[in-house]
């Protein structure tokens, strides 16, 4: 049983990085999740009330009936907790169909940040909640011919965990995965539950601002807050530090 409760204490910067755990939707892809949300929404509210704001400060990076019942709850409508169940199940089914329909992209910048990082020697995981990240990762075909998926050591994408994020349980997995301290990881993340998780596992944590939310990635406690993967040095993350590129 998926249980929602808040993350623990921030923790000190790591002194040393060695590894790296990425988030899928908003960082790695652009995914229809948002859009299948808003759009599942018939019936239970209006559609046009689910804002981008909305989706990232209830939605993004939280289990599927977690964010379900968090979403209904913001909107007011009654009975969030005993209706959150079908708001999942036909949000789910809204995703399948764009996913079937090709609504899946990789970011440019998300798959030259992953090259980078791996020509250090460095090893990634994938943490995700959804249950469909692997699926859309498996999708992405890089020119090597194997799937943005393959690229990882580890992957804990929609596994049945006790916690989702804000609770680090995701990534403190992933490390244990990578067999890396949990204080030797960055995480990326572009949703600010993603970001508290990872500074409540004594992880650092890079805020990606797709949407124009850099302020509440700041606010959840990133390092370091990026509109794209392309601004990070690479060369500073080999002496443990989250930086931006000189310009």
């Amino acid at each position: 049983m998926t249980i929602c409760k808040p993350a623990g204490t921030r923790s000190e910067h790591p002194r040393t990085l060695t590894a790296g755990i990425l988030d899928v939707d908003g960082v790695l892809l652009a995914s229809p999740h948002e859009r299948a949300w808003r759009e599942a929404l018939r019936g239970f509210a209006e559609p046009a009330r689910f804002t981008t704001a909305m989706y990232q400060a209830h939605v993004a990076g939280k289990p599927r009936l977690c964010g379900a019942r968090a979403a209904l709850e913001a909107l007011g409508v009654p009975d969030a907790a005993q209706r959150a169940d079908a708001y999942a199940e036909c949000k789910q089914k809204r995703l399948e169909e764009l996913m079937d329909a090709g609504h899946i992209a990789a970011f440019p910048d998300a798959l030259r940040f992953v090259q980078a990082v791996a020509a250090l020697g460095w090893h990634m995981a994938v943490a995700s909640s959804s249950k469909n990240a692997n699926q859309m990762m498996r999708s992405i075909r890089l020119d090597s011919g194997r799937s943005l998926l393959d690229v990882f050591s580890a992957n804990v994408c929609g596994r049945d965990l006790r916690h989702g994020k804000p609770n680090p349980e995701i990534f403190l997995l992933a490390a244990a995965e990578l067999g890396v301290p949990p204080d030797q990881c960055f995480v990326v993340e572009d949703a600010p539950a993603g970001i508290e998780a990872a500074r409540a596992g004594r992880m650092a944590a890079l805020g990606v601002a797709r949407l124009g939310d850099a302020a509440s990635l700041r606010a959840a406690g990133a390092d370091l807050v990026v509109t794209s993967l392309d601004e990070v040095a690479i060369d500073e993350l080999v002496a443990g530090r989250l930086s931006r590129r000189p310009t």
